[in-house]
């Protein structure tokens, strides 16, 4: 089994996050695998799967997840520094992330979703400040 539970950076650390941070897996979390079709749950509960995925060097990565019914079959975007674990043996990737956080976050553009500009706006409330910020 891999996972990375209780291996990440401390509060404080992960507090001083950075808009560009939070683009970049931490070296606890970084996949080794297609992350695709893996179930993803939020600090209190299951938010859906993984639809895609990506592991870009120098940051910008993120998962992009199916939420199904739970938010009407819409999909959200998650940067991959709100990732805090990730469990093969399960296939499930954890984010430090409620159900609220992520279903208040920036409405997904599959248009721009690759644009720094709409990165910009997705990195400005998951991170530090912001109103998808958390740092459990």
């Amino acid at each position: 089994m891999y996972t990375t539970r209780g291996q990440g950076p401390s509060k404080g650390v992960e507090a001083q996050m950075t808009v560009a941070e939070i683009w970049t897996f931490s070296a606890t979390t970084a996949p080794t695998v297609d992350l695709t079709g893996f179930k993803v749950e939020a600090l209190d509960g299951s938010i859906g799967k993984v639809d895609e995925a990506t592991n870009e060097a120098g940051g910008g990565s993120f998962i992009v997840v199916d939420t199904g019914p739970w938010i009407f079959g819409k999909k959200v975007m998650l940067p991959a520094g709100v990732i805090r674990d990730i469990d093969l043996d399960t296939e499930t990737v954890f984010v430090n992330r409620t159900k609220d956080q992520i279903k208040n976050a920036p409405e997904f553009d599959e248009k721009r979703y690759r644009d720094q500009g709409y990165r910009d706006e997705l990195g400005s409330y998951y991170g530090s400040g912001g109103a998808g910020y958390s740092d459990r």
